[in-house]
């Protein structure tokens, strides 16, 4: 026999298999994709604003994400695994100490913002680095055979090239 917590991580890896889900938490600006249905139409209305709280209740899981609507704050309560939710997206990360962020309820304007998290780069693409190597050997075969004016002038090309 089955207990309840087997049957909702199968049902949880069932949903997962159709919809990916992404990682994302409190302070995160974030686009939720909504099924509406209005008659025998089907729409998908997007809804974006900061997740304020998340609640991991494996199956039951919910977050709530608020935006200003005209002046007026807008809080919005969705089930995690809803066949209602389309899709997630992140757009920003942002960098919080707290895993509920009702205080902002209270908050207007910038004092409502939130800093943005700064993710570091670890690795390195190793295609733009050889691209980077091609071009200093370029620059260097210039030099060899021209002078240094139109070597210069290379330089300037290709650092306008990487912007």
């Amino acid at each position: 026999m089955k207990n309840i917590e087997e049957i909702n991580r199968e049902s949880i890896k069932r949903i997962l298999t159709n919809k990916k889900i992404p990682d994302f938490f409190s302070g995160d600006t974030i686009k939720i994709g909504v099924r509406i249905v209005e008659g025998k139409r089907e729409r998908i209305q997007y809804f974006e604003g900061v997740c304020i709280a998340k609640k991991n209740r494996d199956i039951n899981s919910s977050f709530t994400v608020r935006k200003i609507s005209f002046g007026e704050g807008v809080e919005r309560t969705f089930a995690l695994y809803s066949p209602i939710v389309d899709s997630i997206k992140v757009i920003r990360s942002g960098q919080v100490r707290r895993a509920k962020l009702y205080y902002l309820r209270d908050r207007k304007g910038k004092s409502a913002r939130i800093a943005e998290k700064i993710k570091k780069k670890i690795g390195v693409d190793l295609q733009k680095h050889d691209e980077t190597k091609k071009e200093i050997g370029d620059i260097d075969l210039i030099k060899e055979k021209s002078s240094t004016k139109e070597a210069n002038l290379k330089k300037e090309e290709i650092k306008k090239k990487k912007k």
